[in-house]
């Protein structure tokens, strides 16, 4: 078996872990801190809006221009008295976008970027859009963005519970802002391909949060009949239990997604690759992330305010204080005995897994050693 099965394996019987819910003050400090930086940017810089949502104008000249990308602005920005976009495609043709013009103005920039770049005015091709149609797309966006995480938010309420669907609606919103940010601070321009993008990615945050959410409600059945494990305990155990899972599947998706945008957006200048591959790319990694180190740790704060909850938790710990232990936690909290015997300390810091079958049930439990009387 590999080092990573391996892992995995160990990581789901409950052999190693790391406590992810113990230290959750600490990622929901960073996720803040991120947040804030995101929010900080987006305010300050804001979105560099597409044509398609402005409305203007987009000129392709003709392959292999001796041109450069910044004689080519130069000339669009003169020619328009607008601020001005240039993009050299694979073909060497240049992408020239100029926001804000109507028809005659475009006809005009047109035949002095002729003049300028040293063609035929015939041979720039020119792209009208008019701003009412990216209104009309924003418009659409937003709907189907509210629809969707009303339509997560009514799933995972009856699937799961009402915390697990709050949980999950702050770690989408979370993966929205850091994106959104993103694009602020780094200037790429917003397109209707960015808004795929911005779509795609909440599916693939959903889906890394569901897994864990479902191992999470398996493992707490009847969890007050038994007074080992807390909840956060259990939550804990099923983050690990998943996390290679969610680790590979999040590196599978990234890869493609980092190849067009570091090689095809990048390397090869295929630029309006960057529009949706950046969105795709962020939004798979802050998914990841806030599935594991926000959603999960958020479920167990919200459960750990109910009643029975704290009950359990008080007598959990009075149990470990007191250096005892029961055989009445529910099969899927379960731990090999021995390790618990090591002590309360020890079963304390402990992540949870399943019983290991084969291991040797502890005579007694309490009871001295040796023939009834």
């Amino acid at each position: 078996m590999s080092k990573i099965g391996n892992l995995g394996a160990r990581l789901h019987h409950g052999e190693v872990g790391y406590d992810f819910i113990k230290n959750r003050k600490i990622w929901y400090g960073v996720s803040l801190l991120i947040t804030v930086l995101a929010i900080v940017g987006l305010a300050v810089r804001g979105l560099h809006m597409g044509i398609e949502f402005q409305g203007g104008a987009v000129f392709t000249t003709p392959k292999n221009m001796s041109a450069s990308v910044a004689q080519a602005e130069t000339y669009a920005e003169e020619a328009s008295g607008h601020d001005a976009i240039v993009q050299k495609l694979g073909d060497g043709s240049l992408r020239i976008q100029i926001a804000a013009i109507d028809t005659s103005t475009s006809d005009k920039i047109k035949t002095e970027l002729s003049q300028d770049l040293k063609v035929e005015a015939e041979q720039i091709n020119a792209d009208l859009v008019g701003p009412s149609w990216g209104e009309q797309i924003a418009n659409k966006a937003w709907q189907g963005l509210g629809i969707f995480l009303f339509l997560v938010v009514i799933y995972l309420a009856i699937a799961f519970e009402w915390r697990m669907a709050v949980a999950a609606f702050i770690a989408l919103i979370h993966d929205l802002t850091i994106t959104v940010g993103i694009y602020a601070l780094v200037g790429f321009e917003v397109t209707p391909g960015t808004v795929i993008g911005l779509l795609t990615i909440l599916g693939y945050s959903l889906y890394d949060t569901v897994v864990v959410f479902d191992s999470l409600k398996e493992q707490t059945k009847d969890i007050t009949k038994q007074s080992r494990w807390t909840y956060s305990e259990i939550a804990n155990r099923s983050i690990n239990s998943t996390l290679v899972r969610s680790v590979n599947t999040t590196v599978v998706a990234l890869l493609p997604v980092g190849a067009l945008l570091f090689i095809g957006g990048g390397v090869l200048g295929a630029g309006m690759l960057n529009d949706i591959s950046l969105s795709l790319f962020v939004g798979l990694a802050a998914g990841a992330y806030s599935s594991i180190f926000i959603a999960t740790p958020l479920v167990a704060d919200l459960k750990e305010l109910e009643p029975p909850m704290r009950s359990l938790k008080k007598r959990v710990l009075a149990k470990r204080a007191q250096g005892t232990d029961t055989d009445d936690e529910p099969r899927a909290a379960r731990v090999p005995d021995d390790d618990y015997e090591n002590g309360p300390d020890d079963a304390a810091a402990a992540v949870v897994g399943p019983r290991d079958q084969s291991a040797p049930r502890s005579r007694g439990r309490g009871r001295p050693s040796g023939k009834r009387r």
